[in-house]
């Protein structure tokens, strides 16, 4: 097996413009700061992100907002980034806002293959608008449609060199799911070690899955 420890430079080699990106993290935990870091140097501009939240204006995915580098966002919540609220509210940045639960699934199915799911969540809110509904032994349900993207953008506490990660208590959040639903991962290890160092049931996402990985 050949190694995919890569640098930073490498790993942005693989951003560009206009490109549909999933990013890790709840809030603080467990979100890929160096490799948000790198786009915002980079300066690549135009993106679609697949996100559960904005961050904030000064940490996390709220940067790239701020550095207005996103055009489009499908996300749960953007509460704690005034910003994002601000260029929602101009029409300067398309929000697409999804129940949690949902976004989490929808991403999840993605990376099993299937064609969508049913769920009860948002009947009769604007959730519903523009989604098939269906109603099964006299209850409504929405039918949800698989997200993927380009690029994942995921947040390893430990990386092996063959990319077996695993993930420290709240910072698991969103990157499992993520790392099986995009056609290229990057990973951000807080420490890279050598294969067989992680222990097998502690493999969170197995190396298959990742593409490079990349020191945080």
């Amino acid at each position: 097996m050949n190694s995919k420890v890569r640098t930073l430079a490498e790993a942005m080699e693989m951003i560009h413009d206009g490109q549909t990106i999933m990013i890790s993290g709840f809030t603080f935990a467990g979100t890929p700061e160096i490799l948000i870091d790198g786009i915002i140097e980079k300066g690549v501009k135009d993106l679609h992100l697949i996100t559960n939240d904005t961050g904030t204006a000064e940490f996390g995915i709220g940067k790239l907002v701020v550095n207005k580098l996103v055009k489009k966002i499908q996300t749960s919540h953007i509460g704690l980034n005034k910003e994002a609220g601000r260029q929602m509210t101009a029409g300067e940045l398309d929000v697409e806002l999804i129940p949690q639960g949902t976004i989490a699934e929808r991403i999840r199915v993605a990376g099993a293959g299937l064609g969508g799911f049913l769920t009860p969540t948002g009947v009769g809110t604007i959730v519903e608008e523009g989604k098939q509904k269906l109603n099964i032994n006299g209850k409504d349900y929405l039918l949800e449609l698989p997200l993927r993207a380009e690029v994942a953008l995921i947040k390893a506490y430990k990386a092996d060199k063959y990319g077996n990660c695993t993930y420290r208590r709240a910072a698991r959040n969103f990157n499992p799911l993520m790392a099986t639903a995009a056609d290229f991962v990057i990973v951000a290890a807080e420490e890279i070690v050598e294969f067989g160092a992680i222990d097998p049931e502690l493999v969170f996402t197995p190396g298959i899955m990742v593409d490079m990985v990349v020191q945080a």
